[in-house]
């Protein structure tokens, strides 16, 4: 197995990913190699500073750089020899069998559906987060930010892509899939909310268990959690906010840990043909390690060729 990683994207690269990239190869199996994409230069000094000797790395070349505030499209033709764009050409060349940044998230997005594009058949490639869930385990939930405005087709086929991605990745036997609502009333909600639930419910590939709630979000109410970008994305940060205002009042608690965005590290893109993953900016290298650790799962899932499969 070959993970790609951008070394150069994110608010504190390259010296975090650098790091979070060898504090991983000391707990990968040795059949997994990291392939950093970046200035070679850069990334072999830092890995004398981190005191990198062992053999699971590589170092792949490349001069420029797609900064956060650069607009994805633009920025993507016009530097084709970013560390994004060689990193995706790597992914589509099938020379690694998953790409990872903390970088622009547009890029990410934009290089994805350029590149190994969206599967057949998947209106809009959505971005996962996993919530932690009260019981121990995640829920995944889709949309977290690609798509603000949805219309109910695409958030069926978001719960549809969720649970293919949840039973592969996680080894859950026939999700439960939630649609995001104000109340738990079929008639509920949004005209988009109400014509998803009809479409959800009388999908026959789903385990579709009707509206939850807000105040449900961590309890366990379901495997999946189906949303348009815009809610998902607020959902989503307002959890993860959870772990620095507790750790600020000088509360600690294993729940709450989970909800450190570094516990898992990334966010897949669902419904693209390969494995494409987003970390935070803000990412340290703790964040970097676990990322890893997620692209290694979602590779030995195969999870984006049974979606493929599943809309042939």
């Amino acid at each position: 197995m070959r993970i790609a990683v951008d070394a150069m994207g994110g608010d504190f690269a390259p010296e975090a990913i650098v790091e979070g990239v060898v504090m991983a190869t000391r707990e990968l199996p040795s059949d997994v190699t990291i392939v950093l994409v970046g200035k070679q230069p850069v990334i072999e000094t830092l890995l004398q500073k981190y005191n990198y000797a062992g053999s699971g790395l590589e170092i792949v070349h490349a001069e420029d750089v797609i900064e956060m505030g650069e607009h994805p499209t633009k920025a993507l033709s016009q530097k084709p020899n970013s560390s994004i764009g060689v990193g995706f050409k790597l992914l589509r060349d099938k020379l690694v069998d998953a790409f990872c940044s903390a970088g622009n998230t547009g890029a990410m997005h934009v290089g994805a559906l350029f590149s190994i594009k969206a599967i057949e058949g998947v209106m809009r490639p959505a971005i996962a987060g996993f919530v932690p869930q009260l019981s121990g385990g995640f829920a995944v939930i889709v949309d977290i930010g690609a798509n603000a405005d949805c219309k109910p087709e695409m958030l069926l086929q978001f719960g549809e892509i969720g649970s293919i991605y949840a039973q592969y990745t996680f080894g859950i036997d026939k999700p439960r899939v939630a649609l995001m609502n104000i109340g738990e009333e079929e008639q509920k909600g949004s005209l988009v909310a109400q014509a998803a639930y009809q479409l959800l419910l009388n999908s026959r590939k789903i385990n579709f268990v009707g509206n939850m709630e807000g105040g449900d979000f961590f309890r366990d109410k379901a495997d999946v959690i189906v949303t348009d970008g815009f809610t998902g994305n607020i959902l989503f940060k307002m959890g993860e906010s959870l772990y620095e205002i507790t750790k600020g009042l000088g509360l600690q608690h294993e729940f709450i840990d989970k909800t450190n965005y570094e516990s898992v590290g990334g966010s897949p893109i669902v419904g693209v043909n390969g494995n494409v993953i987003i970390a935070h900016g803000i990412s340290s290298p703790l964040a970097i390690k676990n990322m890893l650790s997620l692209a290694k799962k979602q590779v030995e899932s195969g999870a984006y060729t049974k979606i493929a499969q599943a809309l042939s």
